[in-house]
């Protein structure tokens, strides 16, 4: 049904929608104020009136009003007739502004590092622990259980974290969350009712983390890096600082691990200070030269926080990931969790424990330790060939390189990169704010495409190198 009306002065097109004759003109009228074309203060034609022009029942009409006036659309006095609601005018709202992991080219190929081969992941074997773990889970399972996560994932991840990473671990101090991200916006938040006013950040590193803390109250000074890693010795000369967030195995997104006299002075620093050490251990199980290099919470349980995340070594989709606190920290972390989110989906957390159990992660990750290695050694073959004064450093371990350049050019590369389609990203990207310029370099992400993609996308990064 369409139709117009002209009474009282007000000319309106109406197009009542819906099923019914009724809500289908409530719908038009609100839709009419909503755009303005009915304004405020608008005195609307009676309900015989607009009956007899859309040809439909009286009453139809004044239940239509009567309801439109309960829901504060509408006014009517006696009188004075029925008419448009005096309303505040809506403020015009600033664009919303939404951060996101930049998208990978529809077309061409992507070598921004961060994330693995998800083409990768393990379908028929996550299946089937699946189906196992929730055919084995109690039926509490699936209501309101302990923020700190499953018991039968922490359980796992307690024997895991200790035989592959070193890590000092039992199940009461570890806490399951959707990712690092999460968890490093859980500590932020500890630390700021902590009154910790500082949390140090590597000077090369993701702007998203500290956009984060910097979100929770905390300010992010710089702490140097070079090519032993982190400067730790510098923390003690950091006055107000009470944490700092280093990524020891594999610093990111440099390469190099932490040299172990710094870790050695991470340690002391927290110790001497009662300060806290994050440890984001985002891909400590791709080390290509020897055994993974051993977890800084080792050294010193009571004042590190090991993260740790599926991201790298099965899918970032998953969102799964767990901090081991030290004992101080737990109730803390598990009060501001508890506050926001409580728990981590349990069909997930069921099906990681199971996957550990039954040896698949491990077999999983050994077989991606090969495929990984096998795309590094490849890259360096290539450039050894086709732009062999390019120097590549930071690949003793992880899923990405950094590219040495000639002074001036990261930019034009990048540029003429993603003219051809080829998605790249700069050393300068990672760079913190208060950091001075540094050198000229890419940092590739050969993790990232898809077997079948992958030399393709190498191809296309030796075109565009000088």
């Amino acid at each position: 049904m369409t139709d117009s009306w002209a009474t009282f002065g007000a000319d309106l097109h109406l197009e009542p929608v819906g099923t019914g004759l009724r809500s289908g003109l409530m719908e038009a009228l609100r839709e009419a104020v909503r755009s303005g074309r009915l304004a405020p203060g608008t005195r609307l034609p009676s309900s015989r009136a607009l009956a007899a022009d859309l040809g439909i029942a009286r009453n139809t009409v004044a239940d239509a009003y009567a309801e439109l006036v309960a829901e504060g659309w509408l006014t009517a006095r006696q009188g004075s007739g029925t008419r448009v609601a005096q309303r505040s005018a809506p403020r015009r709202a600033d664009p919303v502004v939404v951060r996101s992991r930049p998208a990978r080219p529809r077309t061409g190929h992507n070598l921004k590092p961060g994330s693995p081969d998800v083409s990768s992941f393990p379908r028929t074997a996550w299946l089937r622990a699946a189906r196992k773990a929730l055919t084995a889970a109690p039926d509490e399972a699936f209501g309101y259980g302990d923020a700190r996560g499953r018991p039968e994932l922490r359980t796992v991840l307690a024997e895991y974290l200790s035989r592959s990473r070193g890590v000092h671990a039992d199940p009461e101090r570890i806490v399951v969350c959707s990712g690092f991200v999460h968890g490093l916006t859980l500590l932020g938040k500890v630390l700021r009712q902590r009154r910790v006013r500082d949390l140090a950040v590597e000077s090369y590193g993701l702007d998203l983390h500290r956009d984060l803390l910097t979100g929770t109250g905390l300010r992010t000074p710089r702490l140097a890096v070079d090519h032993l890693g982190a400067r730790t010795g510098e923390l003690a000369a950091m006055r107000g600082t009470g944490a700092v967030l280093l990524t020891p195995a594999h610093q990111f997104p440099t390469g190099v691990p932490l040299h172990p006299d710094r870790r050695a002075a991470a340690v002391d620093w927290a110790r001497a200070t009662g300060g806290l050490i994050l440890e984001d251990d985002y891909d400590g199980e791709f080390r290509y030269d020897r055994q993974p290099v051993g977890a800084l919470q080792g050294l010193d349980p009571e004042h590190v926080v090991h993260l740790g995340t599926a991201s790298k070594s099965l899918a970032p989709g998953l969102r799964l990931g767990w901090m081991v606190l030290p004992r101080s920290l737990v109730a803390e972390v598990v009060a501001v969790k508890g506050a926001a989110d409580w728990m981590t989906g349990t069909v997930e957390q069921l099906t990681l424990a199971e996957f550990i159990a039954s040896g698949a992660y491990d077999r999983h990750v050994r077989s991606m330790r090969l495929r990984y290695r096998r795309r590094r050694d490849q890259l360096v073959a290539a450039l050894a060939e086709r732009a062999p004064g390019i120097e590549v450093s930071g690949i003793a371990a992880g899923l990405h390189a950094v590219l040495e350049l000639p002074p001036g050019t990261e930019r034009p590369v990048i540029q003429a990169a993603a003219f051809q389609g080829l998605a790249l990203d700069g050393l300068a990207r990672y760079r913190h704010p208060d950091a001075p310029a540094g050198r000229d370099a890419l940092v590739i992400g050969y993790g990232s495409p898809s077997e079948s993609a992958w030399t393709g996308a190498l191809d296309a990064l030796c075109r565009v190198l000088p």
